[in-house]
């Protein structure tokens, strides 16, 4: 019994590994599409979004059934429970790639007139976000969560930067207006990746030590 209860868990684990995959490839392609102005693959990001639908319903069906089969408790159950709230956040982390390549589709095919780097950092330091947090989830590294959550400080940051220098293109009117807007709604999109990795970080963090910030009433976790 506890052989087949642990070929289960090991099953959820590495479907949780294949969806986090999934997600941090379609946000690398969605920004590879904005910058060659691709549409062929932004419009396969975008209707891949799909598979992380039926990725997200396969976990939570694994997990389900591992709490009403198996009844886990203390580590096993909070190691299912977390991985329950992490789908969540990396379907959301999928949806907002296929939003950065709706705004792809919508632009003109022509260059970027303004480009700020900042949006490649944002998403360098989310998609390593990503990396931490499903790294940490799998080797019950605490301090690695951690490290995952303090990250979202630089990716906040940069989204602040990058704000301000859209909106001084803006004021010099330099680059059409409504392709900086997008640029901005973009920035945003990959500024909330970076918070649903922080999530997941903090789930990471529950499932180690049973603790989780938001129970606890506290800001933050002292990174």
């Amino acid at each position: 019994m506890r052989k087949q209860y642990d070929i289960e868990l090991s099953e959820l684990n590495t479907n949780l590994i294949e969806m986090a995959a999934y997600v941090e490839r379609a946000v690398a392609d969605s920004l590879q599409a904005l910058k060659d102005r691709d549409k062929e693959l932004a419009v396969e990001v975008s209707r891949n979004d799909r598979s992380v639908n039926r990725m997200e319903r396969k976990i939570e069906d694994m997990c389900l059934m591992l709490l009403l089969r198996q009844q886990p408790v203390a580590g096993d159950l909070r190691f299912i429970s977390a991985a329950l709230k992490i789908i969540t956040d990396l379907e959301r982390i999928g949806d907002h790639a296929q939003d950065i390549c709706e705004i792809s589709l919508s632009m003109d095919d022509k260059p970027l007139a303004v480009t700020p780097d900042t949006i490649d950092k944002m998403y360098e330091e989310s998609s390593t976000m990503i990396k931490m947090a499903i790294d940490a989830f799998i080797t019950k590294d605490e301090d690695l969560a951690r490290q995952c959550i303090a990250h979202d400080n630089i990716v906040d940051s940069l989204f602040v930067d990058t704000r301000n220098t859209i909106v001084e293109a803006l004021q010099a009117k330099q680059g059409d207006a409504e392709e900086l807007i997008d640029l901005l709604q973009i920035a945003k999109y990959l500024e909330r990746v970076g918070d649903h990795a922080q999530n997941i970080g903090e789930w990471v963090i529950f499932s180690i030590t049973g603790h989780h910030r938001d129970y606890l009433g506290v800001e933050t976790f002292g990174v």
